[in-house]
């Protein structure tokens, strides 16, 4: 995104793939409201929407049996009023084959950054590992968007602090039959918990498990985990056994942290390199994508005059650093004082008060939709487009 939003506004980019295409399975697949909000400002709404993806217009959980209202997207001052639920992979393409119309925009597949080139105490580029060998590209601005295990953060030498998850998460997918709901949910009951994702023909599952436990899940074996799921989700109890092999169950270790300081001088981190953030929300993508319009917001002008300072850096961290360390505290409130809870407990517990409350109340549904859906200030395109189109 932050390649495509520059390379609009004419400034020269290369964006780095390692692998030769995205198809990566279980990655963040909720574009939030926020987002397509900026798709829309972008004037690609309409071909964006055009891609295969299912709506989800409000979120409720089972707890402990009864059914709850959660999160209601129609209360929000939002273009959409729902997630769209969509492969990540065919978001990626979307913006790669949007960005190939850019003269300046460059993406390189099957090209790994290993490495940073330092020159006089500024980061200056990098060194990349591709099919044909070794690769440096030397730039004006680095900017690290390589996950929670970025290389570039790691050589960067940049201080994390970790705040913190009691849990790990493994997903799956199981067939999702017309007779079934619409709505995608979590279930929580005494030391189960499972979120549902409807992908029209499938439902993607994410069952959460205490940080660590992989291993003892695994020794427990595959009949006792589909026992689990099926317990947890009596709908489920007809065609778990098609989870047959562990390969098919993926695990996510859950990290909850942030960098001190984004950059250095020649450098920026966003998304996940500077802040990774809970599945709770699932607001990590659309975290990231804010980064980048903020980031391109902020930085198109100095890269194209070749005037770029660090405190240009500095006010990219400034303009984002609030809300993922306001996203980040409501995630870990959550984490501690529900999940924790709930991994722990022998019995049914009661319901949070808050989510009885809202349940039946309806306008306080528009709180947790607006904290998921648009966010803790969400950010609008500024970068103009150099074909002179409005921005």
């Amino acid at each position: 995104m932050l390649g495509f939003l520059l390379a609009r506004a004419g400034v020269d980019v290369v964006v780095l793939e390692k692998h030769a295409d995205f198809l990566r399975d279980f990655r963040g697949d909720t574009i939030h409201p926020s987002t397509l909000d900026v798709m829309a400002e972008l004037g690609l709404l309409d071909e964006f929407l055009k891609l295969p993806h299912q709506k989800a217009r409000n979120i409720g959980v089972f707890f402990g049996g009864q059914q709850y209202a959660f999160a209601d997207f129609k209360y929000l001052p939002t273009r959409c009023k729902f997630i769209a639920l969509m492969p990540q992979w065919d978001f990626l393409n979307f913006l790669a084959e949007r960005g190939k119309s850019y003269p300046t925009f460059h993406l390189r597949m099957r090209t790994e950054a290993v490495d940073l080139i330092e020159d006089g105490g500024r980061v200056a580029g990098v060194r990349a590992n591709t099919p044909n060998g070794s690769l440096e590209i030397r730039a004006d601005l680095t900017v690290g968007c390589d996950g929670r295990g970025s290389t570039v953060r790691e050589r960067a030498g940049l201080t994390v602090d970790d705040l913190g998850a009691p849990m790990d998460v493994l997903w799956f997918r199981l067939p999702r039959k017309p007779s079934d709901p619409d709505q995608s949910m979590g279930r929580f009951d005494a030391g189960l918990l499972v979120a549902m994702l409807n992908r029209g023909d499938y439902w993607q599952c994410a069952f959460v498990i205490r940080k660590g436990a992989i291993e003892e899940t695994k020794r427990a074996g595959l009949a006792a985990f589909r026992e689990r799921v099926a317990r947890l989700v009596p709908l489920f109890a007809d065609r778990v056994d098609e989870l047959k092999d562990w390969d098919q169950i993926k695990l996510l270790t859950v990290a909850v942290n942030r960098l001190r300081r984004w950059h250095r001088p020649g450098l920026l981190c966003i998304g996940d390199a500077a802040h990774a953030m809970s599945p709770v929300g699932g607001v990590g993508v659309n975290l990231a994508v804010q980064d980048a319009v903020a980031a391109a917001n902020l930085l198109w002008q100095p890269l194209k005059d070749g005037t770029l300072r660090e405190e240009d850096l500095e006010r990219v961290q400034r303009r984002r650093e609030f809300p993922t360390r306001v996203t980040q505290r409501l995630q870990v409130i959550v984490q501690n004082n529900v999940i924790d809870r709930l991994l722990g407990a022998g019995e049914s517990l009661p319901a949070p008060w808050l989510l009885r409350l809202m349940s039946g109340f309806p306008p306080l549904r528009a709180i947790p939709a607006w904290l998921v859906g648009r966010g803790v200030r969400p950010e609008h395109v500024h970068a103009p487009d150099s074909r002179g189109a409005a921005g």
